[in-house]
């Protein structure tokens, strides 16, 4: 399948979010609780799909969740405990760019959690995920393929682009050497804790456009019937003219000449 142009991309994207639109109004009127969960290799696309999801949604009920490394505070906490202060309470929608799931990827390949502690979580994780779509909660999980040819293109478009350095670091340097490990730690993942009340979703992020409508279109696919009147708001005339901004105390500064 080709590569999705830019045009393409948009007028495709442009409906989706008009009914992501939707689907946030049907959360704040129904008190629905949204979890999405995007998982996948560095450079995968998570970032990109997040924004385009989120774009055109009130941030304060759409939420996105990028959680630094544990303090040591946190080290000595149930696993699950930073996470779980940041699920969403009625109405809103939170997007975790990566999850608890750290500790089955990353974690695990860089040697940052003993075999002990992944075993015990890919059992735990079931039965947490278990809790939360038991109580109501609305969890999607989806992980980002991408091939290691598409990876290395985009962290060399990171190291000469400035404005993306920062998405660049240490570990993904090494990851590039770990790619096959990578992919076991992913696959003994998916082996437990691909659940019926949890499933996860792989979607194709080679090219990221396509990606991110697959994604969307599967999300919105998958939530209930999220039909909800939108009421307009009346704005009569002033019956005057608009006032202007005047300034007493202070003055705005001069606009920039480009």
């Amino acid at each position: 399948m080709s590569k999705l142009k830019k045009i393409e991309y948009l007028e495709a994207l442009d409906p989706m979010q008009r009914e992501l639109v939707g689907l946030a109004r049907w959360a704040a009127a129904t008190g629905a609780r949204i979890v999405v969960l995007f998982e996948g290799r560095d450079s995968a696309g998570k970032g990109g799909a997040i924004d385009a999801i989120r774009e055109h949604i009130n941030p304060r009920q759409c939420r996105v969740v990028a959680l630094s490394k544990p303090s040591d505070r946190e080290c000595g906490q149930w696993y699950f405990q930073r996470y779980v202060a940041h699920l969403p309470a009625a109405g809103e929608i939170v997007l975790f760019d990566r999850s608890w799931y750290n500790r089955a990827g990353v974690e695990r390949v860089m040697g940052y959690a003993t075999p002990a502690e992944v075993d015990a979580f890919l059992a735990a994780a079931p039965v947490f995920e278990r809790l939360l779509v038991d109580d109501g909660v609305l969890l999607f999980k989806y992980w980002l393929c991408c091939d290691q040819e598409k990876q290395e293109e985009r962290f060399a478009e990171r190291r000469e682009d400035p404005l993306k350095g920062w998405k660049l670091s240490p570990i993904d340097a090494v990851a590039r050497e770990k790619y096959d490990d990578y992919t076991a730690a992913r696959e003994a993942m998916l082996e437990a804790t691909h659940t019926k009340h949890a499933p996860w979703t792989l979607v194709d992020f080679n090219d990221q456009k396509r990606g991110r409508l697959t994604l969307i279109r599967d999300l919105l696919d998958r939530v209930p019937d999220t039909h909800i009147k939108d009421t307009p708001i009346d704005l009569p005339p002033l019956g005057r003219e608009p006032r202007k901004e005047r300034f007493d105390v202070l003055k705005p500064l001069k606009p920039l000449k480009v």
